[in-house]
């Protein structure tokens, strides 16, 4: 299976999850790839949609090499890496570095906070795909903290293995595709994988809160 571009797979994965619109889910969207892919889920299940910024923390000689990755507050999430191999000086910055750019997208982008959303809901907890599922275990941590009462992890595409390590993360883990042989990066199963840009994510949050007030006001009248 591909995809063409994230509103695609975002209309793809929405269809696999029909079976929450009952619980009144909210889509929490990790940012910034999965915000597209996200709206397209919260359109579908008439959800609120939220965001959530894991950053990873790469490899001191290998950046694009994720050795762990955190949100703006809450622990150090280590992937397979053994962190105590590593400067502690030099990983004690890397994580400082991780946490400013969370917060810094929190605060360029606004929206309602997780806290306000979450508590006593179910999260559906989107991104544009997974390899390592890292960064999606970080923002896992990051909406049970903020009050979830139950995790779906859904995504378009992502390893088998990775999708059985993350069941005894979540209560549901929901994959569009889930390939026999995984291709090693998650933009090799999309026609189009361009960055998002923070304007994108700005934009999406922006057209569910007006989507959100226009269903509030038709359902008070």
């Amino acid at each position: 299976m591909r995809f063409r571009d994230r509103n695609d797979a975002g209309r793809r994965l929405a269809a696999s999850l029909k079976h929450l619109e009952g619980e009144r889910p909210v889509v929490v969207a990790l940012t910034r790839g999965g915000v597209p892919v996200a709206a397209r889920v919260a359109e579908e299940l008439s959800a609120p949609l939220a965001t959530v910024s894991p950053r990873k923390v790469g490899h001191p000689w290998q950046p694009e090499y994720a050795i762990g990755a955190v949100c703006e507050d809450g622990p150090l999430v280590e992937a397979e890496e053994d962190l105590r191999g590593f400067d502690p000086a030099w990983l004690q910055q890397a994580v400082l570095s991780a946490r400013q750019e969370a917060r810094r997208r929190r605060e360029a982008y606004g929206g309602t906070p997780l806290e306000s959303l979450l508590r006593g809901r179910t999260a559906v907890v989107v991104d544009d795909g997974l390899a390592t599922g890292v960064t999606m275990r970080a923002a896992l941590g990051a909406v049970r903290e903020a009050g979830a009462e139950r995790t779906v992890v859904a995504v378009p595409v992502a390893p088998a293995s990775t999708a059985e390590a993350l069941q005894g993360e979540a209560d549901e883990v929901v994959v569009a595709h889930l390939p026999e042989r995984f291709m090693g990066a998650i933009g090799a199963y999309y026609d189009r994988f361009d960055q998002v840009a923070d304007a994108v994510v700005v934009r999406e949050l922006r057209d569910a809160e007006r989507r959100d007030s226009d269903k509030s006001l038709t359902s008070s009248s």
